[in-house]
């Protein structure tokens, strides 16, 4: 059989991505054995020890063997800066180079995605689809799942410093909390980690690895999609380049889009599906008008404050010496915990920028460690990052094509800090960090503020200075969004408005952005979409 041969006329599904939706549409769809599943990855294998060492973000993210090294436009919010854009380029996608947080958001997010037409995405719908995949350290209850594939552990390292952040916290009214995922984060609490005995756990490993055991699912990596296949309105196949040549692979169902927030527009717009203007001005035919693609785009900035501190361990000090790097080391090959197991952050604190809010819109990530911008050595001396992140911003931005050289990253325009309520949270989040860090808990440290300097005291100073130090936290979603109106690109079964045979399951779809971390949102959306296409397909067969 030639390799052309087995991409043609032999799949019921074809799927775009093989990140962290992708991999759990696979396992879900070829649970079925009389459905056949293409899985198609533009990146390689996730076969790479430092994807599996969590502390090996470091060494993941600018690395392009694992990631894509997409880079914003100029921000006018952030001083003109441009932002370098993680996005993973393995399999598992992002789940592979992140930092591996489990969280949810909260219970009025996705009661809000239902109040905006959305059917069957409140919180009670979507819980059952969380609870599905999970396999929580603490077994099932009400709010948690077990023997799922998607694992959830308690970190296996602690700091002193951080215990001593939460009691500080604590005087300011911000209590401690048992769990973050139980639909209300409010409070402080140490976050718990998509990891296994110390390694990172990927969708690759909990969804992907099971599903290729079985012999209906066909992956290929290296497989670049240069555009979705057409016959009218229905999209019946995806067209890819892999090892020097083209091919087109035909799905007798449906084409499954999962290629995040800023490659699934990117694919769309290759295709001709989009705004004219925008395909116009790169000569592409409209195959479909659909003016939301590639609009709504939503992340979390947060803004990095430093403090020094004295009489702590850190980071830093260990990091910085090579007896301190050796004991890591040896800790790790050891007992698989210690620095090396740690998530970029350990410690996280939801709260209010306004206490007349109903839910919290301020998210911390604190850290033991502090460099002047990430991807720097870290500081000589011991020092905390007391990050925060506005939750629910306001301002969006744009994903659009640049060119139709399908190696080339689309502009990505965030527009952070464009609306003036992201502005005033930004202040009203600095000034409380502040606030926290003079806590009496926290007085035998003798926190001393690095950035943003606490020189930086009026309005005008300190925006100036947010602009130079905020940066991604690496969130990007909305560029499909879900919805009814116009606007929306997907109906609430992910079926894109005006087509047949195309969903798209991936973070795009989300109408707003979720009030936390969102790799485990984002399984939740692929479990449930999973539900809604094998049901569909159920009733065909009927």
């Amino acid at each position: 059989m030639t390799e052309a041969a087995r991409f043609e006329g032999d799949f019921d599904y074809v799927i775009l991505g093989a990140g962290t939706a992708g991999c759990v549409l696979a396992n879900r769809l070829t649970a079925d054995s009389n459905n056949r599943v293409l899985l198609l990855e533009a990146g390689g294998s996730d076969n790479y020890h430092w994807v599996h060492i969590p502390v090996g973000y470091l060494y993941c993210i600018g690395n392009p063997r694992t990631d894509w090294m997409m880079k914003t436009a100029a921000e006018p919010g952030l001083n003109g800066r441009s932002l370098v854009y993680p996005r993973g380029k393995v399999l598992g996608g992002c789940s592979s180079v992140n930092g591996m947080i489990y969280m949810r958001g909260q219970a009025a997010d996705y009661d809000g995605w239902r109040q905006m037409g959305n059917a069957g995405w409140g919180w009670d719908d979507v819980l059952p689809y969380f609870l599905k995949s999970e396999d929580h350290h603490g077994g099932a209850s009400q709010h948690h799942g077990a023997g799922g594939e998607w694992k959830v552990a308690r970190q296996r390292l602690t700091w002193d410093i951080l215990h001593a952040v939460q009691a500080g916290a604590q005087e300011f009214g911000i209590m401690p909390r048992a769990d973050f995922n139980d639909g209300d984060n409010e409070g402080s609490g140490f976050f718990e980690v998509n990891q296994r005995r110390g390694l990172r756990w990927n969708t690759a490993k909990g969804f992907l690895r099971p599903a290729l055991r079985r012999g209906n699912l066909r992956l290929v990596t290296h497989a670049l999609a240069r555009r979705l296949v057409m016959e009218g309105k229905r999209v019946t196949g995806v067209e890819f380049s892999h090892g020097g040549q083209t091919y087109v692979a035909k799905a007798r169902a449906e084409v499954l889009l999962a290629a995040g927030a800023i490659n699934s527009p990117k694919i769309l717009e290759l295709s001709g599906i989009g705004r004219p203007d925008i395909l116009g001005r790169l000569g592409i035919d409209v195959t479909h008008q659909s003016d939301g693609i590639g609009e709504n785009l939503q992340d979390h900035l947060q803004i990095r404050t430093v403090y020094k501190v004295n009489g702590a361990k850190t980071l830093n000090t260990m990091f910085n010496s090579r007896v301190g790097k050796a004991m890591i080391g040896m800790r790790y090959a050891l007992m698989q915990n210690g620095p090396m197991s740690m998530a970029p952050s350990q410690f996280g604190m939801f709260t209010k920028s306004d206490p007349s809010l109903a839910t919290p819109d301020l998210e911390y990530h604190v850290q033991p460690l502090s460099t002047d911008r990430l991807g720097d050595p870290l500081h000589a001396f011991p020092a905390i990052t007391v990050s925060v992140c506005n939750l629910r911003p306001d301002s969006r931005g744009t994903v659009h094509l640049r060119t139709t050289d399908v190696a080339e990253q689309p502009d990505i325009h965030l527009n952070y800090l464009s609306a003036p309520r992201d502005r005033d949270v930004a202040l009203r989040s600095v000034r409380q960090a502040r606030q926290i860090m003079t806590a009496a808990a926290l007085a035998r440290y003798a926190p001393a503020e690095i950035l943003p300097g606490p020189h930086q005291q009026t309005d005008e100073q300190l925006l100036a200075e947010i602009g130079n130090i905020a940066t991604t936290i690496f969130h990007p979603v909305g560029t499909c969004r879900m919805g009814q109106d116009p606007q929306a690109v997907v109906a609430p079964d992910l079926r894109v408005h005006g087509l047949d045979g195309l969903r798209i399951v991936d973070a795009s779809i989300m109408p707003t952005i979720v009030s936390g971390n969102t790799a485990s949102p984002v399984v939740m959306i692929a479990e449930k979409a999973a539900d809604m296409i094998r049901s569909g397909r159920d009733r065909q067969r009927v």
